[in-house]
């Protein structure tokens, strides 16, 4: 039975990213549905791309690509298709999509060390496909917005083209230019790019810290499953569509604290990972950078700062937050004589007692635990930490207070 576990992942996991899509093609095939000429119809759908892109951009434009390309049915309309429609991107981006997949479904049965190294470049992937996703996505559609509430002659066409290619991007050549108010619509498609992207980026990041292979597929295939319900949802009716984005974008607006610090601890885990930084790293003697652990009181879980010795005694977190706010100060509510550094596999934790996360030290430190915890002074030394039960550490990984020591 557990040898056929992870083929039973691969397939689930393959199934919803390709039925919802398969279920968006039947929908639109039986009759042609009229095409909706109201003013606020592109504005919906592009409400639509911006988010479906910015949940997966990788899987968002290769799927979308692919299904226009084969809905287009003359050589003439393949070759005016949009840059993402065309083998020369699809084929390669599905590709790494299903293999990503795959490593997911097969990490259920491997060991952490070996999956994780390929999680940190899915991360890297996530972010750089991100960038190019923003860049090429969100200035065109836009655009087109602005070209409707300034009442511009071609907003007909540009619904026609947004209406047609469901969340896909729209034509360069449908879009005239309104510079003006591209200042106010652009930023803002940006922002709210940025925001769900942030909230959706923050699963690979669940995926990086998580050693259940079982849970990274979970988690891959809720988002992959929300991606496809918008889909057919923006294919069968632009609103529906842009009802279902605009609560996508409210609840990422919710946990935009939460994703905005496990993107940025994801972020120097990768590079710290990738560039070998321990190598060429030495703590410092006082003020090192690290996270806080979700067991440390009155602070949120990943926040970036300094771990400082007070000249009156004790230990105190200085951080600042969304790292350019006014700095802050928590006092470490633990003596020292009560503090361990737990030396995990890929990083390592400050816990006191033997139980409770404070701190998570970032990659760099693995193999310099010894300084750290004689930097500070810390009594319980250096000790190995182990796996925990999934569902404190989950608990933890999500914000809460119920997991006790570090997994990795």
């Amino acid at each position: 039975m557990k040898r056929l576990l992870p083929l039973f992942v691969l397939a689930l996991t393959l199934s919803m990213i390709i039925a919802p899509f398969a279920l968006a093609a039947d929908a639109a095939k039986p009759t042609p549905a009229v095409p909706d000429r109201s003013p606020g119809a592109p504005i919906a759908g592009a409400i639509s791309t911006v988010t479906g892109m910015a949940i997966s951009p990788l899987l968002g434009t290769g799927a979308y690509g692919a299904y226009q390309y084969f809905n287009a049915t003359t050589p003439e309309q393949k070759a005016a298709l949009p840059w993402f429609a065309q083998w020369a991107f699809f084929g390669p981006a599905l590709l790494i999509v299903g293999a990503c997949a795959a490593k997911d479904a097969l990490g259920a049965s491997v060991p952490p060390g070996l999956k994780k190294p390929f999680d940190v470049l899915e991360t890297i992937e996530n972010k750089a496909t991100g960038l190019v996703a923003a860049g090429a996505v969100v200035p065109f559609t836009m655009t087109a917005v602005s070209k409707l509430l300034v009442g511009s002659k071609t907003a007909g066409v540009e619904g026609a083209v947004l209406e047609s290619s469901g969340m896909a991007m729209l034509q360069v050549g449908a879009i005239d230019f309104s510079s003006l108010l591209n200042l106010l619509t652009v930023p803002f498609g940006i922002a709210m790019f940025a925001v769900v992207w942030m909230a959706s980026h923050a699963i690979n990041v669940l995926i990086l810290l998580s050693p259940w292979g079982a849970i990274d597929a979970a988690l891959k295939g809720m988002r992959t499953g929300l991606l496809g319900l918008l889909a057919l949802s923006a294919t069968i009716n632009p609103w529906l569509g842009a009802a279902l984005s605009l609560l996508v974008i409210i609840v990422a607006w919710l946990v935009a604290g939460w994703a905005f610090r496990l993107t940025f601890f994801g972020s120097v885990f990768c590079w710290d990972f990738l560039t070998l930084r321990r190598t060429r790293f030495t703590p410092k003697e006082n003020g090192n950078k690290l996270f806080a652990g979700g067991n440390f009181p009155g602070v949120p879980p990943r926040t970036y700062g300094r771990l400082a010795q007070r000249p009156a005694g004790g230990i105190e977190f200085q951080y600042r937050p969304w790292l350019v706010m006014a700095e802050r100060r928590a006092l470490v509510p633990v003596d020292k004589s009560q503090l361990a550094v737990g030396k995990g596999l890929f990083f390592s934790s400050i816990t006191a007692n033997d139980r409770d996360t404070l701190f998570l030290l970032p990659p760099r430190y693995h193999g310099h635990e010894d300084t750290v915890a004689r930097t500070y002074l810390m009594g319980g030394g250096v000790r190995d930490a182990g796996l925990r039960k999934a569902w404190g550490v989950m608990r933890e990984l999500f914000g809460g207070s119920a997991a006790k020591t570090q997994v990795v």
